[in-house]
């Protein structure tokens, strides 16, 4: 689970058949303190890779924006890939099951578009090996 600060707007992309993935970087940040001899501890901020799948992606395109604070609940996965010249990469991001908005309503938004999240989309292992990212 992370509770964070949408760092960029999401990106979406749609492949067979109407189906979506969206992904976003989330940052979140560990206040920074004093130690008792004085010695300040600076704020640790980390960036988090988030991707969404099929509903839970057209949600985020919909209602997510830069600023936002999220919470989210999710699975870490690991992946490589070789990048634009050949180097080998790694990738750490969060396949996100639930989330919720925790940044107020704008002032101008209707009350009647309930923004439902609390689902399981959880890809499937197909689905893991065919992402278009």
């Amino acid at each position: 689970m992370l509770i964070g600060n949408v760092g960029q707007e999401p990106e979406v992309k749609y492949f067979e058949a109407d189906q979506a993935v969206a992904q976003l970087n989330l940052a979140t940040t560990e206040r920074g303190y004093t130690l008792p001899n004085g010695t300040q501890i600076p704020d640790r901020t980390e960036w988090h890779t988030l991707v969404f799948f099929r509903r839970l992606a057209k949600i985020v395109e919909q209602y997510v924006h830069k600023g936002d604070k999220l919470y989210v609940e999710g699975r870490i996965r690991y992946r490589s890939y070789d990048d634009r010249a050949g180097v080998r990469r790694t990738a750490t991001e969060i396949y996100v099951d639930s989330m919720e908005l925790l940044s107020p309503k704008p002032q101008n938004a209707s009350s009647s578009a309930p923004v439902d999240t609390g689902q399981s989309t959880s890809p499937s292992q197909a689905d893991n090996e065919a992402l278009p990212f």
